[in-house]
């Protein structure tokens, strides 16, 4: 069976949910996962894990600076093994938007790196107006209304298609 790394960023917490979705329907097929922040203090050695995995959250239209780093000093170890990639993005709530080939982030992000994954998911983020602060809570509001979105500030939306997760996991436990 083979050894796994998922490496995540996350700003409140939904792109971690979805990579621990990920790991345990992985781990259902045998396989070792392990779960890494990109955020973390202690260096990851992708080199010693035999697939590689790599979600990132967007926020204000940017991936984190950290995981495009890492992409960029790993690139050798990515492109040499089974490797994939997902983007967590509230603009893939729509159906114009929710496939690698669509979705905006994903176009920009792969532009932006000397990488290219065999395979390519993007998921539906969550809105939660109340564990933002107040400048993001108003600004992802603003967002909201320009995109037609949920505004009420008492609003919790997942729009994760979580059976889309699952097909990716057994897509990762296959390759």
């Amino acid at each position: 069976m083979a050894n796994i790394l998922i490496i995540y960023s996350t700003t409140d917490g939904h792109t971690k949910k979805i990579c621990q979705k990920i790991r345990w329907i992985i781990e259902q097929q045998g396989h070792y996962v392990k779960l890494f922040s990109i955020d973390d203090e202690a260096p990851v050695q992708p080199e010693l894990f035999d697939k590689i995995v790599i979600g990132a959250r967007i926020r204000y239209g940017k991936h984190n600076k950290k995981v495009l780093d890492f992409v960029t000093r790993n690139k050798d170890i990515l492109q040499n093994k089974p490797a994939a990639f997902f983007s967590v993005n509230v603009v893939a709530r729509k159906p114009d938007k929710n496939q690698p080939d669509t979705n905006p982030y994903m176009q920009k992000f792969l532009k932006q790196v000397p990488w290219r994954p065999a395979v390519l998911a993007v998921f539906a983020g969550e809105i939660d107006y109340q564990k933002y602060r107040f400048f993001d809570r108003m600004m992802i509001r603003l967002i909201m209304y320009i995109t037609h979105g949920p505004t009420r500030l008492d609003t919790v939306t997942d729009f994760t298609n979580w059976e889309q997760v699952e097909d990716f996991a057994r897509v990762i436990s296959e390759m």
